[in-house]
């Protein structure tokens, strides 16, 4: 996240579970430590399940249930597996997202195959692509000659794409949106 000017780094609450003592509700759907159910158990008999010496905890994981669910396993692995789901989702939450290549209707012929090469690696990572053919002053006055150089560079791709949108003049030139196949 960027900090502006004026803003305060808050650091993300860390929630941790109800555990042993801490639980206050009457009844709860216990789940063994094998994973098991050990169906709907007073508080008093979910705690006489709770083994300290070896590590088993009763771990209250879904407090809005009616009842709550508790779990009884070691509270260490019960935060090592939430650490490790945040992280996977955090991965997830990265993998896809636009790129952008910017062409000139001016480019040589070998500085579009330098950005071919590039739109090919973001197409190989799985991003979607933008392309956008800049035309300055005069060039976007001839949108024939424009639509012709965006044709050209798509013909010089290798990689099989699909088109997400047909090509459109707008702002500063002329947009495209692929992605890969």
């Amino acid at each position: 996240m960027d900090k502006r000017k004026g803003e305060v780094s808050v650091p993300r609450a860390i929630i941790r579970p109800k555990t042993n003592n801490q639980i206050t509700a009457p009844e709860l759907r216990v789940i063994g430590v094998e994973g098991e159910n050990l169906g709907v158990l007073s508080l008093a008999q979910a705690l006489a399940l709770v083994r300290p010496g070896e590590g088993i905890d009763l771990i209250e994981i879904a407090p809005g249930a009616k009842p709550p669910v508790a779990r009884l396993m070691s509270f260490d692995k019960y935060r090592y597996l939430q650490e490790k789901l945040e992280k996977k989702a955090r991965r997830a939450q990265k993998t896809a997202g636009i790129k952008q290549i910017q062409i000139s209707a001016r480019a040589a012929q070998n500085d579009l195959m330098i950005k071919v090469r590039q739109l090919e690696k973001f197409l190989g990572e799985g991003h979607r692509v933008e392309i956008m053919l800049r035309l300055r002053g005069r060039e976007r006055f001839d949108k024939g000659r424009a639509h012709q150089k965006l044709k050209e560079f798509l013909q010089m791709i290798t990689t099989e794409y699909k088109m997400l949108a047909e090509p459109k003049f707008g702002g500063r030139g002329m947009m495209t949106h692929i992605a890969k196949k």
